[in-house]
């Protein structure tokens, strides 16, 4: 419970400050004629958007299993970050068919000290909230609040490129008067929207790929191989590994060749030993095994994950299968030696 309440603090966090972002760019680029500051508004209304996406999914994807989702509703947070994605696009999509406009009939910018001075604030207050939901997001395990991170994220860099253009503006009015540098309040803002395009695609590919069930990363396979591997001589292999990721829950199937002299209570032990393993390291996942005798009959797809030495295969089809541990703990004395 408290990690759930973590999480929407966070995203709470999150509404607030684009609240109150929106409404200040809104009027300072209405008040100075500012496109690139409006452009901003539009890049702080979609975070708003995709705030309370967040907030929405983060209290959804928390909800236990039920009848209706047997898995749980940990792919909320995927598709809310994949929706948030496409908003973006679509902002990104506005500001540059409104600087474009722009960039045909430019229109001066009125006081662009005042555009600085919000584009300053707004980088304090993103940066500020950004690195409090990636650090909860990270350790919660949140995709929706790590999305919702990042697009806070883009939003800093953006607004530094909006404030460095005003501010050149502002400077050139005094330097240089007779310089027309209008210019360049539309072409930072065609700057903003190729940031945040590249902001979007990196998002979507990033949240819509758990939604096709691709396998966990080659760090966690790599550990969780492992993990089987080390479990001790009772496990002659594996096979038939499998794994997805929906939301911050995880999902681990696979298959335990073990020694068929085993009761079943045995390997049920080593089965749960093995699970216990696996959810300490990676809390929320749901761990299936499969168990099977090591009869000696050596398949492809056994062999791939079998952990006895050519040798010790060979002598195990002969006694088919009868004293595998006592051949596994043979290999495990000889490499200890």
């Amino acid at each position: 419970m408290d990690q759930q309440k973590r999480k929407e603090r966070a995203a709470l966090l999150s509404v607030a400050a684009n609240t109150v972002m929106v409404a200040v760019k809104v009027v300072t680029g209405l008040m100075i004629g500012s496109l690139s500051v409006l452009s901003e508004a539009a890049h702080s209304s979609v975070d708003l958007l995709a705030a309370l996406i967040a907030l929405f999914s983060v209290k959804i994807s928390n909800r236990p299993a039920d009848s209706s989702h047997p898995f749980g509703h940990g792919k909320v947070e995927n598709v809310s970050a994949t929706v948030e994605a496409l908003l973006i696009f679509l902002a990104a999509l506005w500001i540059v068919w409104e600087a474009a406009d722009k960039l045909l009939s430019p229109r001066p910018v009125e006081t662009p000290a005042w555009g600085v001075a919000v584009m300053a604030l707004s980088v304090v207050v993103n940066w500020s909230v950004s690195r409090r939901l990636l650090k909860v997001g990270k350790e919660e395990d949140s995709l929706a609040l790590i999305a919702d991170a990042w697009h806070l994220r883009t939003d800093v860099l953006t607004s530094l490129g909006v404030m460095v253009s005003l501010a050149a503006i502002w400077l050139g009015r005094v330097f240089f008067p007779r310089l027309d540098l209008s210019w360049m309040d539309p072409a930072a803002a065609i700057a903003v929207a190729l940031l945040i395009f590249k902001a979007a695609y990196d998002l979507t590919i990033h949240s819509a790929r758990d939604l096709l069930d691709v396998p966990l990363p080659r760090k966690e396979l790599d550990w969780i191989r492992g993990a089987i591997v080390g479990q001790g001589p009772d496990i002659s292999g594996f096979h038939d590994l499998r794994t997805r990721k929906a939301g911050p829950s995880r999902f681990v199937e696979f298959h335990l060749k073990v020694n068929p002299s085993l009761s079943v209570k045995e390997a049920h032990a080593v089965a749960k030993d093995l699970s216990d393993r696996i959810k300490g390291r990676f809390p929320h996942t749901t761990v299936t095994s499969h168990i099977e005798p090591c009869d000696g009959e050596c398949t492809p797809k056994c062999l791939a994950g079998c952990l006895l030495s050519e040798e010790k295969r060979a002598e195990a089809r002969r006694q088919g299968g009868a004293d595998t541990a006592g051949l596994m703990r043979n290999d495990h004395a000889g490499e200890r030696r």
